[in-house]
Formats: structure tokens, sequence, C-alpha cells
């Protein structure tokens, strides 16, 4: 079976080689066409100055009204820190079965903990969080198999214990 292509649409800076590592695993996992975009957006307008964060919901919204071609899933790139109303913070979200999707490199960041920084550990991340996100655009759904990137991760610590692949099973439901 064949999965829709790809894009990938940046809002805002993102370091050429954490954008392009992730974006080839992500072409990797899935076996798509992948597209890089660049977006613009003025994000004041999704700016919660009560919470001091971005709307996630609002985010998502935008980037799923972005026209696209027609079998083609897309995913919005951020770095700025996303929540929805009933959490305090997201590393992203999508529409389960939908087209789109979106990604916060923001609390994915050593930096954000007091720590120090590790662009390693953080591309590691950063493709987790992409190809989960993905994956809810694909139909899947919260996996509990514990190395499965779709396992739901509530703290960087729970995406660290991923993989950064699919489990056989969330394989197979996808057909690939």
């Amino acid at each position: 079976m064949s999965l829709p292509d790809i894009t990938l649409i940046s809002f805002g800076y993102f370091e050429k080689e954490l954008l392009e590592k992730s974006a080839e695993a992500v072409k990797r996992e899935y076996r798509s066409l992948l597209a890089i975009k660049e977006g613009h957006i003025d994000l004041s307008d999704y700016y919660d100055p009560g919470r001091r964060q971005y709307n996630g919901n609002a985010l998502l919204k935008h980037v799923d009204a972005i026209p696209v071609a027609e079998n083609n899933k897309t995913l919005g790139l951020f770095n700025v820190d996303l929540f929805i109303p009933i959490l305090t913070y997201i590393f992203g979200q999508a529409f389960l079965g939908g087209r789109t999707g979106i990604a916060s490199l923001y609390r994915l960041n050593n930096e954000c903990y007091g720590l120090k920084a590790d662009n390693k550990l953080l591309l590691d991340r950063f493709r987790k969080e992409m190809i989960h996100e993905l994956g809810h655009t694909f139909g899947l759904i919260h996996c509990k198999v514990p190395t499965c990137v779709m396992r739901s991760g509530t703290y960087v610590e729970d995406i660290d214990q991923k993989d950064h692949r699919l489990c056989p099973a969330c394989r197979r439901e996808l057909g690939v």
C-alpha cells in the first residue's frame, strides 16, 4: 500500500541540518514522498498573554486551511510553546485520520528544563514527535507498546524512552 505524500511546513527558523535529518527520518518511516516548505504566519494572533503560550488548536486549524494536494498529509513545524485549553502544554497534535498535524521544537530542548543543550537528543526527540503526529493523521491511535513511537508522551522523558519507529502492530495497521 502506498501512503499519501507528506509536506512539512516550517514556520520560523529551524537549523537546516535538524530539519533535513528529521525529514529524512519521516520519509523513511512512512515510505512517502516528502516536501519541505517555508510558511509565514503572524504568531502574535495565536499568543495567549495570560498563559504566555501559543494556542495549538488555533494553529492546527490555520495549518489545516493551507491548500495542498488532494492526497497529502501536512505537518506544521513551530518553535514556540504550545498549549490546548485542557493541558498545560503540548509537543504537538493532529487531526486523527485527517490531513494535518503540528509539532513544536520548543519543549523538546534540554534548555527548557535547565539542562545543557544536546543537539543530538533534540534531533531524536523532534523526529519522534513528527513521526508520532503524522501517525495520527494516518489514523493511528496511541499504542500500548512501550517502545512504539505512537505511545503517548506527556513528558520529554516519555519521548526519550520511545523508538523513532512504529511497532509491528502499528505498521500492519498502516499496511506498510
